[in-house]
């Protein structure tokens, strides 16, 4: 590991492990700087707009007079290269906001300018490698020697600050690590993740499709997304039922009265659906709570009823930017395995842990592990700062008394409550947004909720909104890459192909079909006259778990040739034997 003293902005020094998450960020936002300096040498007429370090590594935001392609990432590699064997050493230049702007003005950095007139500080700062000076808070390493293992990763457009009505950049993705082994080991995982892409996979074992002419960021699914989709719905409805939950559905449409009731128009309107309706304003839904708040004060409520926990697989639609839409990750709309509890003040503690116990055997039966994050107050909110603190206590006491570790993401909550995030593990150590707890005190109030106390008087219940998998597309677009697209044997759209050999071996192979569809098992017949290593390779690329191979001595001994997915060739069975124990399988979730 290696240690190096950093300058900081505020005047301290301190020594950095550049394989810290600190000095990894240090070092990439170094290696960032590096890359822009090559491309405006190797691009004259460049202008910067931003180069942030990233969780993964770096970018860098160009208004490049030519369009860049793959192949001209090796070029600023080597530029970056000579750049930093000339040991260029890190320096800081502080300018009032006046000169900073006049600087860059001179230059012609419209991007820079427009970024320093939104800085609030009187006062900016410059860092300076060699011949290049680029606006930056900082800190950086002490010179350009310090970047030992780097790679430049791909191109991609990005909107000038986000923003669909602004200028198209050139994005350059890189990474960087304090070490060679590092960067390789990088690598690879980002070589299998491209193996894994859910969007790829989507399209070879025909899940889903999107169709830019019905409109960006809603997904079509095929009969086998379809059945997948099912299989996982099923699944979560009666694991809900089984821990006392109740059923519910709501429409998609409501008027807009209901959402600035609940606080949805004055805080998440940019990210709803308005429309006109007999000359009233309506929402397409982008939640479900405010439904289920509906359906909760329809009658009076005793203390007695309580916890009423109402579960819908909820349809919602939310308006993202179309350059963050992203296969089944980031979508316009989505299903939600939604519930909201409505419980006494009493009852928290126990609905708080009875939800976060339901979370992880969740992800215990999809095999992620996880990180949780406690969010907090974020700057724009409603409801009373008590009530804030009683609802963020009694998250973090949930997680304390179970002993669960967390870090505090600061700001991070929702407008009407903080929340417990749980952060799925893959197979290559990526995280995926999960399971969300939120404590509401809001809503309640907002709503006139009560339910009647066991002394007669109405007491104001405690409003729970909780997701366990979180989007069912998103969550489908990680189970996709966790398992490379090989599903375990109970999700699996097909389950069994069955293959018979050639014509004459059609009829005992129905009757396999037949016994196995009995049986609630998802099973295709491969009637195509083929060669039978064709059907078995097909079928193998389709990530099928199980073969049954059919011949002449399978038919007369009422037996089939068993390949798996995983083992190959298994050998043969009696039909009955084979039967009972893939339904035994199954049952077992292995």
């Amino acid at each position: 590991m290696a240690h190096v003293k950093i300058s900081f902005p505020d005047g301290s020094k301190k020594e950095v492990d550049l394989s810290s998450k600190e000095g990894l960020a240090i070092l990439r936002h170094s290696a960032s700087h590096v890359m822009a300096a090559a491309v405006c040498e190797l691009f004259p007429g460049t202008k910067l707009a931003i180069g942030p370090a990233i969780d993964e590594g770096f970018y860098y935001d160009f208004d490049i007079p030519k369009k860049l392609t793959p192949e001209d990432l090796p070029a600023i590699e080597q530029k970056m290269q000579e750049m930093i064997k000339k040991d260029l050493k890190f320096t800081r230049i502080e300018a009032s906001k006046e000169d900073a702007i006049d600087l860059m003005e001179k230059e012609g950095e419209k991007y820079k300018v427009e970024i320093i007139k939104d800085i609030p500080d009187k006062s900016v700062s410059f860092y300076r490698h060699g011949n290049f000076t680029d606006l930056c808070r900082g800190p950086h390493l002490p010179s350009t020697s310090y970047i030992k293992a780097f790679k430049l990763l791909s191109l991609a457009g990005a909107y000038f600050r986000g923003d669909e009505k602004r200028e198209m950049l050139t994005r350059i993705y890189g990474t960087a690590f304090e070490n060679e082994s590092d960067l390789k080991d990088r690598l690879w995982r980002l070589e299998e993740a491209q193996k894994r892409d859910h969007r790829k996979l989507g399209r070879e074992l025909d899940l889903f499709s999107l169709h830019e002419e019905a409109g960006a960021g809603f997904i079509y699914y095929h009969p086998k997304g379809a059945m997948l989709k099912s299989v996982l719905e099923d699944f979560l409805k009666a694991e809900h039922l089984k821990r006392g939950y109740e059923l519910v559905s709501i429409p998609h449409l409501a008027k807009a009265d209901l959402w600035k009731r609940s606080g949805h128009m004055d805080y998440y309107r940019e990210n709803m659906y308005v429309m006109e309706v007999d000359k009233m304003e309506y929402v397409v839904k982008p939640m479900n709570c405010p439904g289920h708040i509906l359906i909760f004060e329809r009658k009076t409520v005793s203390y007695k009823d309580l916890p009423i926990r109402y579960f819908e697989l909820g349809t919602v639609y939310r308006y993202e930017k179309s350059g963050v839409l992203h296969g089944l990750l980031r979508v316009r709309g989505f299903t939600q395995d939604d519930a909201h509890i409505f419980c006494s003040p009493e009852q928290l503690k126990g609905e708080i842990n009875g939800v976060l116990d339901f979370a992880f055997d969740m992800l215990k039966t999809f095999g992620f592990d996880y990180e949780v994050n406690l969010s907090t107050r974020p700057d724009k909110f409603v409801g009373t700062q008590e009530n804030w603190t009683h609802a963020t206590e009694a998250l973090e006491n949930a997680l304390k008394d179970k002993k669960i570790k967390y870090e505090i993401d600061p700001g991070a909550g929702v407008f009407y409550g903080p929340k417990i995030d749980i952060k799925l593990k893959d197979a290559l150590g990526r995280l995926w947004q999960g399971p969300t707890i939120q404590v509401d005190f809001n809503n309640p109030e907002r709503f006139d909720l009560n339910y009647i106390a066991e002394d007669g008087t109405k007491k104001r219940p405690v409003m729970i909104h909780r997701v366990v998998l979180g989007s069912i597309e998103r969550f489908l677009g990680a189970l996709i890459e966790h398992y490379a697209g090989a599903f375990p044997l109970w999700l699996a759209p097909v389950q069994v192909a069955i293959l018979p050999i050639s014509d004459r071996h059609f009829d005992y192979s129905k009757t396999v079909m037949e016994k196995l569809f009995k049986k609630g098992v998802r099973v295709t017949l491969d009637e195509r006259r083929e060669k039978i290593g064709l059907k078995i390779r097909e079928a193998q690329l389709q990530k099928i778990p199980y073969m049954l191979i059919v011949g002449d001595k399978e038919a007369s001994e009422n037996t089939v040739a068993v390949r798996g997915r995983k083992d190959g060739d298994i050998g043969a069975q009696k039909l009955d034997d084979f039967t009972a124990s893939l339904t035994a399988e199954i049952e077992a979730k292995s």
